[in-house]
This record gives structure tokens, sequence and C-alpha cells, in this order.
């Protein structure tokens, strides 16, 4: 599961990569990788490792096509370090990617567009991050502004392809939960909570009743 300053710096990079399109992270269940990627250290109490893998770098929108990747990400990097507080930023390197993404004690997150398709991928590795757990809320406000997916699931179902083919208006497709379960509450992708379906202002919304223990780390 990964940390506060994990998430919060793959939140920020995802808000501060210049695709001409939103991406949004999520934890990888495939830390593998094949490749470059650019790394960069961060010395800071917690210090950090971050490796970024842009899919197609052509997609950069930063009027720098011109200049190294190293010196395109370096403003990202740069944005991201600033949850973790004070700290000098080393210069980008080109690294192996399939060591960066499966070190010991590295998160993995897909960076994914609204279609599901992976942009970019980032891996991080906090050192001494108990250094200052409880400076997590202060830091949160400069990625405020970042925007996370937020998912209310009210079930799910297996059919068969010929069943999903064969689909019309009209017809009912059961889910795998009575009527009146909560809701599941989902970050991400991954689930947080728990919540009543309710009507607000002639709007659907979700009425928080549980919270997961360990959410704050998602």
């Amino acid at each position: 599961m990964s940390t506060f300053h994990e998430t919060a710096l793959a939140a920020a990079i995802a808000g501060r990569l210049p695709f001409a399109y939103p991406v949004v992270p999520t934890p990888s269940t495939d830390p593998g990788a094949v490749g470059e990627a650019v790394a960069v250290t961060f010395t800071g109490a917690p210090g950090a490792r971050i490796a970024l893998q842009i899919a197609d770098p052509a997609q950069l929108e930063d009027g720098s096509a011109a200049a190294t990747l190293e010196d395109r990400l370096h403003p990202v990097f740069e944005a991201a370090v600033a949850v973790l507080g004070a700290g000098s930023l080393s210069e980008g390197e080109r690294v192996d990617a399939a060591v960066a993404f499966t070190g010991a004690g590295t998160q993995v997150f897909d960076l994914v567009d609204a279609g599901g398709a992976v942009a970019a991928r980032v891996a991080v590795r906090i050192d001494g991050a108990h250094a200052s757990a409880s400076a997590g809320p202060q830091r949160l406000s400069r990625i405020a502004g970042v925007e996370m997916e937020l998912v209310v699931e009210i079930g799910r179902t297996r059919m068969p392809v010929r069943d999903v083919l064969t689909l019309e208006p009209g017809r009912v497709v059961d889910l795998d939960r009575a009527a009146g379960s909560p809701a599941d509450i989902r970050l991400n992708g991954r689930l947080i909570g728990h919540g009543t379906v309710v009507v607000a202002d002639g709007d659907f919304a979700i009425r928080v009743e549980r919270i997961l223990d360990g959410a704050e780390g998602v």
C-alpha cells in the first residue's frame, strides 16, 4: 500500500506533466519496465528517488521539443518535490527503467488518460518518511489543486461476450449487490470507503458512511 508521500508525489507529477489531456495516477499492478527512464534524487527529510518514463515524449506540449528529455522533465520534478518540503534536487539522468521500477521499497504508479491508456509511469522510493509523517496534512495543501478520480460503484457483474453483444435498451442486468447495500467509494481505483447514494439538488450524490482503515495510504 502506498504512503502519503508516494501518492502525493505521483499526483503532483500527474498534475504538472505538459500533456494536452489530464492523466490520473493509479497504483500499478505491473511494476516491471523496459527501456529508459529519467530519474532524480531529492535530498531532504524525507528524501526520495523518483523515476519517470514517458510512453511517447512527442505528446509533451512544453514547447521544448529540441531540449533533452531530462531538461524537459526537470520542472515537473521540481514542482512535485515541493510536497516533501525543503531540500535539494539533483539533475535528471537516464537510467535503466527495469532497475529503477523494481528496486526495494519502490512504489510504481501508472499515469492513465481518460481512455485508460498509460501515458507515463512513475516510480517513487521514499527515504526517511518517518521523519515527517506528521507534516502530511500541511504539505497536502501544496497539491490541493491536483484532481484525482473519485468513483462510486453500486455493483458489478460478469457476463459472457455473447450476452454483452445482445444488450439492448430495456434489458435489466443483475449486479452482485442487494438493493439498499452501501456503495463502494474508490479513489484512483482503490477502495477507500462505503456510502449511501442520495439525491441532492436534483443530482445523485454519495453520503459517506465509512472510511476504511488505512485509506490515508491510498
